[in-house]
């Protein structure tokens, strides 16, 4: 889940719904090479936090019973293998996008444990395997993996509300162009840019779900997940415009 603090309580975006937010805005971008890898890409983007842990117990509490943000769990294997078990059905392009992602995500963690390690190195091995089968260059499979982590970090600043005040710019990421890009919101209730431009629209308009909850603490993982079935859902949008 992605957590925000609100004045009354908490706003809630689950992860599966921001990468379905990084698809949009992957969908806006002017498509390259062929149309079967194109929407192989798209439905990596839009899948790739899928598999997502059991609530059991404490898994999406704080000590003090608030909601987890997701950057306050630790690594899991189980989550990190369903995805890419997932993944294998719909084919080796996005078997390799997803595994090259989970490589970035994952690879910090290198030499902390030895689980981690092998499952590393099997996804280097693998991605390997699919780059020759597929008839691809490491620049190739780069570029389309580029779009996808540049998609997933700006999905992230905007559920996150990470947007700098004063229309302050902040670093998205390296596009599949090789430009950095970099995002603002030049006036309060204006439209976001990003500079520079990569859509093929003048603007656009990308929106996520949200759950308002207005209890601070729960006991456990089922009182949450209650408070969150009954939770009003609020459509959170953002003009985009260059």
């Amino acid at each position: 889940m992605i957590v925000n603090h609100t004045p009354d309580g908490w706003q809630i975006i689950y992860q599966q719904a921001h990468a379905l937010l990084a698809a949009q805005l992957a969908w806006h971008w002017q498509p390259f090479g062929p149309s079967d890898r194109w929407v192989g890409l798209l439905a990596a983007i839009a899948q790739h936090d899928d598999e997502q842990r059991p609530w059991d117990g404490h898994y999406s509490l704080t000590p003090a019973g608030a909601p987890a943000n997701f950057t306050m769990k630790e690594f899991s294997l189980e989550q990190a293998q369903g995805v890419m078990k997932a993944a294998r059905f719909q084919g080796r392009w996005r078997s390799l996008l997803t595994s090259m992602h989970l490589h970035t995500l994952y690879e910090g963690l290198r030499q902390e444990q030895k689980v981690i390690d092998t499952f590393l190195t099997e996804q280097e091995a693998q991605q390997k395997q699919w780059r020759r089968e597929l008839k691809l260059n490491k620049k190739e499979a780069q570029q389309a993996y580029d779009l996808m982590h540049w998609c997933d970090r700006l999905s992230l600043i905007l559920c996150r509300q990470e947007l700098p005040e004063m229309g302050r710019e902040l670093e998205i990421y390296e596009g599949p162009d090789g430009q950095c890009y970099h995002v603002s919101r030049p006036t309060a209730e204006g439209p976001v840019t990003v500079t520079p431009w990569p859509f093929r629209e003048q603007q656009l308009t990308v929106s996520v779900e949200a759950s308002q909850l207005r209890q601070l603490q729960f006991a456990d993982d089922q009182e949450l997940a209650a408070a969150l079935r009954e939770a009003p859902v609020e459509t959170l949008r953002w003009e985009l415009a260059r």
